[in-house]
């Protein structure tokens, strides 16, 4: 008796007659097969009339001891995780968010404190979907937190419910139809070039040195503080490795970055000087420029900024447009980008954005290529 075996763990198929295999097909008598089944044991069926049917029944019993295991994996973990709550389920999955700098995860407990959590902290896990999620962000904008906010909250939630869904405890993905809050942020407000010229000069030395790093080089505020001649890796392109975290007052992790993520930005000769020229007159600390001002071992610190601004406002000196803040500075560099033509997503890497989005939603109306720009472009080719 000869026998036909298939891929490894998929049994054999034969004819227990005295025919050879190559005579099986004209053979009358029928196809057998062979396989272990989910326990180990050699099972044998019979009964089939073609090899293409007795195949099919190897495939059948294959696929299903393939399946077997993932779906009682699947249900362990439904069993598992379904009932839990939204809150035990949480702490978790924030175990596992190692990623994120320090600043990331204050941002992300504030969020589950303040609105994810008042809202789901007893639910079930199993119970979410499409309904739920839609019920929750209707609620944040009655109770009128700002889009921002709705944005954040939203892209949480998602996250933690997309994990969820990857374990299996949902057949839909509790998302999909789902709209998500439209973050919308304000019209950015920008000096023009003459009133930055006036305002990078209206405070001390390092006022002007941090202005012309956001307005230059399209830096953060907390990145100029880090500022470091180490960074200058080539006479026109400064490398951003770090910034000066707010809430802990120390160097830290780009935002939306992990440690030892950079970007590089270019360097315009005048902000190049301006680097060059402080550190001549007070000197560098393991490459770094600035320093707390009164305590030399330490990074600079965020108010020491925030107050000189507030200081040149109510002073009124200097011509400030309304509504502008010192985050004005980096405003101007994407206005400059975009005015000369550079491709905003260059800008936008530049700038660290996480998404193009944001790029677009701040800055497309500085665009050069507006309805009306294009419309004439675009006459000129029909009529050639």
């Amino acid at each position: 008796m000869a026998a036909k075996t298939l891929a490894r763990g998929m049994g054999t198929f034969f004819k227990d007659c005295e025919h050879p295999e190559s005579r099986w097909s004209k053979c009358p008598h029928e196809y057998k097969i062979r396989y272990r089944n989910a326990t180990g044991k050699q099972t044998e069926e019979s009964g089939f009339a073609t090899q293409d049917k007795a195949i099919a029944r190897l495939m059948e019993v294959y696929n299903a001891k393939k399946s077997a295991p993932q779906s009682q994996r699947k249900a362990e973990r439904i069993k598992k995780y379904g009932p839990m709550q939204f809150g035990e389920y949480v702490a978790e999955w924030r175990a596992g968010q190692r990623h994120l700098s320090v600043a990331s995860l204050r941002h992300l407990d504030s969020l589950l404190e303040n609105h994810l959590f008042p809202a789901f902290q007893s639910r079930r896990m199993g119970t979410f979907d499409h309904k739920v999620v839609d019920a929750f962000i209707q609620t944040m904008e009655r109770n009128g937190a700002g889009l921002a906010t709705q944005a954040n909250t939203f892209d949480k939630l998602r996250a933690i419910l997309l994990d969820a869904h990857r374990l299996g405890l949902y057949d839909e993905n509790p998302m999909d139809g789902v709209k998500p809050p439209q973050y919308d942020p304000k019209r950015a407000v920008i000096p023009s070039v003459e009133q930055l010229q006036e305002i990078r000069t209206a405070g001390d030395d390092a006022f002007l040195l941090v202005v012309d790093l956001m307005s230059g080089c399209g830096l953060r505020n907390g990145e100029a503080f880090a500022v470091n001649l180490n960074n200058i890796v080539a006479d026109d392109v400064y490398r951003v490795t770090e910034q000066v975290n707010q809430s802990t007052k120390n160097y830290a992790p780009l935002k939306h970055r992990k440690a030892g993520d950079y970007r590089d930005v270019p360097l315009p000769a005048r902000v190049k000087r301006t680097i060059e020229w402080y550190a001549d007159k007070y000197g560098a600390k393991d490459g770094y420029v600035l320093r707390h001002p009164l305590d030399l071992s330490k990074p600079f610190p965020h108010y020491y900024l925030d107050n000189q601004w507030k200081r040149i406002k109510q002073a009124g000196k200097v011509e400030i447009p309304d509504g502008m803040t010192i985050y004005g500075s980096r405003h101007f560099f994407a206005s400059n980008c975009l005015s000369h033509n550079i491709p905003i997503t260059d800008v936008a890497e530049w700038m660290g954005h996480r998404s193009i989005d944001i790029t677009y939603k701040i800055y497309r109306h500085l665009m050069p290529g507006s309805i009306g720009r294009a419309a004439k472009i675009l006459d000129l080719g029909l009529v050639a």
